[in-house]
């Protein structure tokens, strides 16, 4: 018979505890985290004028359009973002 612990992470896909991060890996996954951040806000400005821009010339599927750009570009980024993260984390393996 299984333990609670066992059944709790098979049901979160992982065999055991997390390996421990050094000072270095957890200030560079905190760099990522600024510089992606930055990222997704600047993504979000920029988005935010051309949606302004076109919904002032009334083009509300251009506005659309931009919108819906803007949530792929935020998933594409942090997509990114864990990519990066876990390399770091698996940096120390």
């Amino acid at each position: 018979m299984k333990t609670a612990y066992e059944l709790a992470m098979e049901r979160l896909g992982k065999s055991g505890p997390s390996p421990k991060l050094t000072d270095a890996q957890r200030k560079a996954l905190a760099e990522l985290d600024a510089k992606y951040t930055a990222k997704i806000a600047e993504l979000e400005l920029l988005a935010r004028d051309r949606i302004a821009q076109a919904e002032a010339q009334g083009d509300a599927e251009s506005a659309e359009t931009i919108r819906q750009q803007l949530v792929c570009d935020r998933q594409s980024q942090r997509a990114e973002l864990e990519s990066r993260k876990e390399q770091v984390r698996q940096s120390a393996a």
